[in-house]
């Protein structure tokens, strides 16, 4: 008896020391997983980062494309004519597709229904704790700005007003060579292009990124020592 009972108790035993912890969720990630993300903020951070890294290259491909056509046609025509065009655009694709399903369904006399029937029963209504949740969340992002602005203008720190400056100078001969929409329609080939870029050659781009770092934090630390009140504010 005591034999038969060992020999039942050893494979429960052996099953609770040998069984290892199943991985705490988000310690482990995918190759198409958000780095340095957790599982609570990975949200539509995880579906942008996903996006701007081509892991879906048919949505990222729609996405490019869309954008990169609508940005050109903005260049070329009024705000109104782009807005018109597409909305002609999206109601010949709908109205057509309607018609067409309205003949096949004459002509097989079936009962299919209206073919937009899922999308039109969705519930797209806001609640209004979803608003005040994404209003609250707007509006420490512009507090944040709005304390930064003041910090600048009001020379809070020297070095970073000069640098506001001298950024604000550059970008006045940025203007007088390119337009707003040339500058988006710049900034987008350079949101899709550049990460991917990045993750191929990380360790280059490091390496060249922190040899300019260096620099420059040398040659900032040359200014802020001549600068007047600068030491002073360190050393307090």
């Amino acid at each position: 008896m005591a034999e038969l009972s060992a020999a039942t108790q050893s494979p429960s035993v052996s099953s609770s020391s040998s069984g290892a912890e199943p991985p705490a969720p988000g310690s482990g990630g995918s190759p198409g997983a958000c780095p340095a993300l957790g599982a609570k903020s990975c949200g539509s951070s995880c579906a942008v980062h996903d996006l701007i890294f081509w892991r879906d290259v048919k949505k990222t491909g729609f996405v490019f494309g869309t954008t990169l056509i609508v940005l050109l046609s903005l260049a070329a025509f009024s705000v109104i004519s782009v807005v018109s065009y597409l909305i002609l655009a999206l109601l010949t694709v709908t109205i057509s597709f309607r018609v067409y399903k309205s003949v096949i369904q004459a002509v097989q006399k079936s009962e299919e229904g209206h073919p937009f029937k899922a999308y039109l029963d969705l519930d797209i209504t806001l609640s209004s704790e979803a608003f005040h949740n994404y209003v609250n969340a707007a509006m420490v992002h512009i507090n944040r700005a709005l304390k930064l602005i003041i910090r600048l203008f009001l020379v809070e720190d020297l070095v970073d007003s000069l640098k506001l400056a001298v950024f604000m100078w550059l970008m006045t001969y940025v203007g007088a060579v390119f337009n707003g929409i040339t500058l988006l329609i710049l900034g987008e080939l350079l949101v899709f292009s550049v990460p991917i870029v990045y993750e191929k050659y990380k360790t280059q781009i490091d390496h060249y990124v922190g040899i300019a770092r260096d620099q420059t934090k040398s040659i900032v630390e040359k200014i802020q020592a001549k600068l007047p009140g600068i030491a002073k504010k360190k050393a307090e």
